[in-house]
């Protein structure tokens, strides 16, 4: 179809890439629907941005874990295919913005030469595995994570079962149980713990934030490592067959265990067990590669401003469990940073350090393995960069999302607005340049991608409307959340929205009477003594539109007045509703299975065969304009309007033929079976389609 080449040496991945290519391809020549090629770029990475006919590109770095040889090729890539900015996610991820769509397939081929993918960065799949960033050095961790971490995200990575799901699934590991990796706000949370000698974690699922957070619940107190591979896959199962997909808003893990609850979830959980290949993964952590520090004589430096060099030293010097060695940590003002730097610092970390940093889910940057006489070095070094501001994961360390600069869905400015209150805190409260406790986030909407719902004081882009109908930018204030460790946290209240230019004001505020009284508590203990009144009351005056100036139609980081424009949103995929569309998707299933057989990856196969046979019956229904929020409904339905009709003739009924999956081992007989059976039953409906459309 088109002659794009890559030096691919792995062939899935040259085959990936090469289908990306040609599909792009289609889609210009308008041989496929607009929505479903959304769903693939973004299974590939590639999300639609706020400015027209350009691309973001997320790449997808599993628990943040980043070689020096790799942080070289995404700068090298940045230059040449976008504008030598990179900026990290809460999510460990690193984005680049402005590409062009026809180049993302060269682009993602430049990445795979240091293995570095796209695959599954975005859509309704796996997203990126997440992991406390000091998973390894962290002196009260039981065990390194990272290689549990690492096995889900190779197990899962186009991994059938979870290509085309309702929504997105996010997945993180905690190395302690002061729950750093934030596992009860994920779809499925890990946290390390060891009983009687044998390594495992607590199970947390169904957490989520969004515009209603959920806290997760307890699935498992403890479950040991072999056993997590195959939990997590029985949980994609379920959510695959019953989760929400028509509505976005209830498209969620979290929707789903609060419709039918924990233990109902359970049940589902234990019919999927059968069709589960691998009832043990073992995951063999003393195979990962071993961090190696360089051996070098430690060059002599002079600092300069011994004074910043303490306060530096201070806050963004992390104790590390290996003597003789620490972490650095550099905060990176909302994430973003360049390529000219990212270059000096891959050097400064491979020739001083052990060859890799660690992005945090605070959008900063952890180099481990720096010898501790090295210190002073890497601050000399890492000035030159622009690279000491103190505070590294400290009050003063701000996290937002892009907001209104470059996403669909963004209504007022995360980074404007972060930008002002950091200057404000560093200015006028430089005691919290050292104040852990308190966690400030901003997000550009209800979505949550800055986290704002789990900050101690959390703002999120609104809007407000004057009596005139004049609109502004605005901030929903939201107080006393927090991780309150071992998988329990608490969310924030929204306490009061007001006009942006007021968010500096509202800061002062807060922090002035957290001064003035919380005698030495947490802003939690705090803020939960007070109660939600008691800050409504001192905060409500600035929420009144009457007194509007000029300078409040303009938000932070602009010089033109505010214009509230939302666009469609991209990260949870979208419906695909076109009848051919659905049943050229249930034949590349069915080829997808056959390749499976024969490559003796019988689970595969099966998979596939069973999403092919939910795509061709809900292909038809969709035809007589019949719901399909989730498998389980398009198959009862199936059997009611066509099966018991005798409009399709089937052996038994639909739901029988579907779920021989759950009844049956995934062995080379019933895969192949199973398969024929697929095939069938889309001849079918390809057959009674066409009949019917002649009849109209």
């Amino acid at each position: 179809m088109q002659s794009f080449r890559t030096e691919i040496e792995n062939p899935i991945v040259e085959k990936d890439i090469v289908d990306l290519a040609n599909k792009i391809q289609l889609f210009h020549k308008g041989e496929i629907d607009e929505e479903k090629f959304r769903s693939l770029r973004l299974a590939r990475g590639v999300y639609g941005q706020r400015q027209e006919g350009v691309q973001m590109i997320r790449i997808k770095l599993p628990y943040g874990k980043v070689l020096c040889n790799q942080l070289r090729r995404i700068s090298a890539v940045s230059d040449e295919y976008s504008r030598g900015r990179l900026h990290i996610t809460t999510r460990q991820d690193i984005q680049i913005h402005y590409v062009d769509l026809d180049r993302t397939p060269e682009l993602w081929a430049e990445l795979e030469k240091d293995e570095i993918t796209l695959r599954e960065a975005c859509g309704n799949a796996v997203r990126n595995v997440t992991a406390s960033e000091t998973a390894g050095i962290d002196v009260n961790e039981p065990f390194d994570v990272s290689p549990y971490a690492d096995a889900v995200f190779r197990f899962f990575l186009r991994n059938p079962i979870c290509q085309e799901m309702g929504r997105k699934f996010k997945v993180s590991f905690s190395n302690t149980a002061e729950d750093t990796g934030l596992s009860y706000m994920h779809d499925i949370g890990f946290i390390a713990k060891i009983e009687n000698g044998v390594p495992g974690f607590q199970i947390m699922l169904g957490g989520g934030l969004g515009s209603q957070p959920r806290a997760a619940d307890e699935l498992y107190s403890f479950l040991p490592s072999d056993k997590i591979i195959p939990l997590m896959e029985g949980v994609l199962r379920v959510f695959d067959r019953h989760g929400e997909r028509k509505s976005r808003a209830k498209a969620r893990m979290k929707f789903l265990i609060k419709d039918i609850g924990l233990d109902a979830f359970k049940v589902l959980l234990e019919a999927e067990q059968t069709a589960i290949a691998q009832k043990t993964v073992a995951i063999d952590a003393a195979a990962y590669p071993v961090t190696t520090p360089v051996t070098v004589a430690v060059p002599q430096v002079t600092i300069q401003d011994q004074k910043a060099f303490d306060i530096w030293k201070a806050t963004n010097v992390v104790a590390q469990k290996q003597e003789g060695y620490v972490a650095i940590g550099i905060k990176v003002l909302l994430g973003d940073f360049y390529t000219d730097k990212a270059r000096l610092l891959a050097d400064l970390v491979e020739n001083y350090a052990a060859g890799e940093i660690r992005l945090s889910l605070r959008q900063n940057i952890l180099i481990p393995f720096v010898k501790e006489e090295l210190v002073a070095f890497f601050y000399s070094e890492l000035e030159k960069l622009g690279f000491v501001a103190p505070g590294y994961n400290k009050a003063v360390d701000i996290t937002a999302c892009p907001g209104t600069d470059t996403c669909n869905l963004g209504i007022a400015s995360s980074t404007g607005i972060a930008e002002e209150l950091e200057r404000v805190i560093k200015a006028e409260y430089p005691q919290y340049l050292e104040n852990e406790d308190l966690v400030i986030k901003i997000s550009g909407c209800m979505n949550a991608c800055g986290q704002h719902n789990m900050a101690n004081i959390g703002f999120q882009g609104m809007s407000v409307r004057t009596k005139d109908k004049l609109v502004a930018p605005a901030l929903q204030v939201l107080l006393g959340g927090g991780n309150l460790g071992g998988g329990k946290a608490r969310f924030a209240d929204k306490v009061v929205k007001i006009p942006s230019r007021r968010g500096p004001e509202a800061l002062r505020r807060i922090l002035n009477d957290f001064e003035a009284n919380a005698a030495g508590k947490s802003f939690v203990a705090y803020y939960e003594e007070k109660g939600e009144k008691y800050f409504y009351d001192f905060l409500t005056d600035l929420s009144n539109v009457e007194n509007l100036t000029p300078q409040d139609f303009i938000d932070w980081g602009t010089e033109v007045e505010y214009v509230k424009a939302i666009g469609v949103g991209e990260c949870a995929g979208v419906i695909i509703d076109l009848i051919a569309t659905l049943f050229l998707e249930s034949e590349e299933k069915i080829e997808n299975a056959k390749a499976s057989l024969a490559d003796a990856i019988y689970s595969d196969a099966v998979y596939y065969a069973y999403s092919s046979l939910v795509n061709s019956a809900k292909a038809l229904l969709l035809a007589e304009k019949k719901k399909t929020n989730n498998h389980a409904g398009i198959i009862s339905q199936f059997d009611e309007i066509f099966v018991t009709t005798g409009k399709i003739e089937l052996e038994g009924t639909f739901e029988a033929l579907i779920y021989q999956l759950q009844q049956n081992a995934p062995t080379k007989e019933f895969a192949a079976a199973y398969i024929e059976s697929a095939t069938q039953f889309l001849n079918k409906v390809q057959v009674y389609r066409t009949a019917e459309i002649a009849k109209a």
